[in-house]
């Protein structure tokens, strides 16, 4: 599951992304592959945090299961 990190809050992508010009057609974030197409990876802080992303509007995104 994607979500939004924003804080210490964690949002879903669906209330982030809908609006966003970046999104794919049904307003989700472009993930392919294990990849935000619509963002680019951040150095990984630690193995047991999630792989993070920062979109190109700002928001950090990571994968968690």
């Amino acid at each position: 599951m994607l979500v939004v990190l924003a804080g210490d809050q964690l949002l879903s992508v669906q209330q982030v992304c809908q609006g966003c010009l970046m999104a794919d057609q049904s307003g989700q974030p472009r993930w392919r592959q294990g990849q935000l197409r619509c963002g680019q990876a951040i150095s990984q802080l630690g193995e047991k945090i999630p792989v993070q992303f920062e979109c190109q509007m700002g928001f950090r995104i990571a994968r968690i299961e």
